[in-house]
């Protein structure tokens, strides 16, 4: 099994520069920063609150079958956009 790979500065870039276009996003980008970053992240390079990244390699698997390029920025709004109905969604209503 291949070592786990975080996804490249620039995905970063530019998956930042799309959620903050949408700022009825960024609650739920927090909360979710929040909920995946590790326990510690701040004493660990890259120093950013970043998902472990056997959890992440394991959902770029899921989601596009190998270990190729990273997402578009796109995905993440889905997601996110995904993340906040969630709770409607579940609540019976």
């Amino acid at each position: 099994m291949s070592a786990a790979r975080r996804p490249s500065m620039a995905w970063l870039g530019g998956a930042t520069l799309a959620v903050l276009r949408h700022p009825s996003l960024w609650g739920t980008a927090l909360r979710q920063i929040g909920r995946l970053a590790p326990v510690g992240w701040w004493r660990r390079a890259p120093f950013l609150p970043l998902p472990d990244p056997d959890y992440l390699r394991f959902r770029l698997i899921t989601a596009y079958g190998g270990e190729g390029s990273d997402p578009q920025p796109s995905d993440l709004l889905t997601y996110l956009h995904w993340c906040r109905a969630w709770p409607e969604v579940t609540s019976g209503s």
